[in-house]
């Protein structure tokens, strides 16, 4: 857990120093994150379009919610076995592994993109889109998860949104140079890189990113002395006892078990439920505008990177001048409530013009710059007063089965709006935005009120009894 030095002379500005250095450091690690999850993001959905075809995107979104279970079993099994940010090293190190092993099969003349001819049966288009969506839950939500666990709910206001501008600047980065990557043509009108080379350089800078991560993180445990790194020290102090007592491995459904048994834990699932929910709706949409004016593979790509890149600039600003403020001056609670109202002013002024390619664009933009600027930080603020079953174990079943399934929910409205056909397609649309925005409003209200409560009485949430105490000495060791 990094150096232990003597606490006898931990004055407030050395503190101060090294909690500096400590989130000087994520923020760097998030970077080289959101540098790569942005390019794998964009490259998920234009791939597979391209390979077996837009319209099978709705049951892709089902399949992978079933692909998912396991790896989630397996990353259960895992925190028991390994040190938090172990986790991170190791995921990150797989992915970049495997963006390294999809590079070079995008080659391939009859798996990989060269071949233009669209088949629900090309296994390939399956592999690289399960790839992408076990991105989310498995390197993002993982760093999240670290993060919560060495931070307090004061870090939190004080911090969480100078790491997400700092993401903000890897995702407008790595997705302004493919924009340009898949826009540069030759005089005669024609792209300077093939399909097959951009796509692949495009990937390659997603690895090169993720082997970073590993070194960031190792570093930060190197230089950063293991007591301030205990977050919560309530949820630390409670982690170190049951440790001491052999109740630390609770079982690789535990974090299911959880997700069930308390509401709070289930309000974060709503959440990220309701997003995903809704943003699936305006996803799907904003390809076909991609598609519209497209000739190649590589100009449905610029398009839809250059969204990306639109989105982490909006993003960078909503995190940089807004998230932070917001979060310390209004509280959790009144943020939590925010975000069902921005969006839902959002969506109110897509409804006003839903055929519009440029209003289609505004909606996918502003949903996604909100998630990612303001919600996401504010939402894993939330699992800090928690046990760790919670903050890794619960938290990989919502950001992976339950972020699938809620995508799986919107990947059904698709399917039911394409089949009411264009005349209902307002109504229908409508009265969906309503339902989820009003449900939505609702949730973060209750699990608002509750995170207040638990921060304000010191609780530990996730405890099923009270732990035996300890000796202050244990009290005040280092992680």
């Amino acid at each position: 857990m990094g150096p232990t030095h003597s606490t006898t002379l931990d004055t407030p500005e050395v503190k101060q120093h090294f909690e500096k250095k400590k989130f000087l450091l994520l923020g760097l690690t998030f970077f080289c994150v959101i540098a790569a999850y942005t390019l794998v993001q964009a490259l998920k959905d234009s791939i597979f379009s391209h390979i077996v075809g837009k319209y099978y995107i709705n049951y892709a979104r089902f399949a992978s919610m079933c692909m998912l279970m396991p790896a989630i079993v397996f990353y259960s099994k895992m925190v028991d076995k390994m040190r938090r940010y172990y986790l991170l090293c190791f995921y990150a190190s797989f992915y970049a592994i495997s963006a390294l092993v999809l590079t070079y099969f995008l080659a391939d003349p009859v798996i990989g993109i060269s071949n233009t001819q669209q088949d629900p049966f090309r296994v390939f288009g399956w592999i690289f889109y399960f790839f992408s969506e076990g991105f989310s839950p498995f390197v993002v939500s993982v760093f999240w998860a670290f993060v919560n666990s060495v931070s307090s709910p004061k870090n939190a206001k004080n911090r969480y949104g100078n790491i997400t501008a700092s993401s903000k600047i890897g995702g407008m980065m790595s997705a302004g140079l493919c924009w340009m990557l898949f826009s540069w043509k030759t005089a005669e009108g024609a792209c300077v890189f093939s399909d097959v080379a951009s796509h692949q350089i495009a990937l390659l800078f997603a690895a090169f990113f993720l082997s970073l991560i590993p070194f960031a993180i190792l570093y930060l445990m190197r230089v950063v002395p293991g007591r301030f790194l205990h977050g919560y020290e309530a949820a630390y102090q409670a982690e170190k006892i049951k440790k001491k007592i052999g109740k630390s491995e609770t079982g690789v459904f535990a974090g299911l078990k959880m997700l069930i048994k308390y509401p709070y834990v289930l309000g974060i699932f709503g959440m990220v439920f309701f997003y995903e929910l809704l943003n699936v709706v305006i996803s799907y949409l904003r390809i076909g505008v991609a598609q519209a004016n497209a000739q190649s593979l590589s100009d449905v790509s610029a398009s839809l990177f250059q969204m990306m890149f639109l989105t982490h600039f909006v993003g960078f600003l909503i995190s940089f001048f807004g998230t932070r403020t917001l979060l310390k001056k209004l509280g959790e609670r009144a943020c939590l409530l925010l975000i069902p109202a921005t969006i839902g002013l959002v969506l109110t002024i897509f409804m006003f013009n839903t055929t519009s390619s440029v209003v289609i664009v505004f909606t996918y933009v502003m949903l996604k710059a909100i998630n990612y600027a303001f919600s996401w930080p504010v939402r894993e603020g939330l699992y800090i007063p928690t046990v760790k079953e919670i903050k890794f174990k619960s938290k990989s079943w919502i950001d992976a089965f339950g972020s699938k399934f809620a995508k799986s929910s919107g990947a059904s409205f698709n399917l039911f709006a394409e089949w009411l056909g264009p005349a209902l397609f307002v109504p229908a649309h409508a009265i969906f935005f309503v339902a989820a925005i009003g449900v939505w409003f609702v949730t973060a209200w209750l699990l608002g009120t509750r995170f207040s409560r638990a921060v304000k009485n010191n609780e530990v949430i996730g405890l099923d009894e009270p732990l035996p105490e300890v000796s202050k000495k244990n009290q005040t060791k280092s992680a």
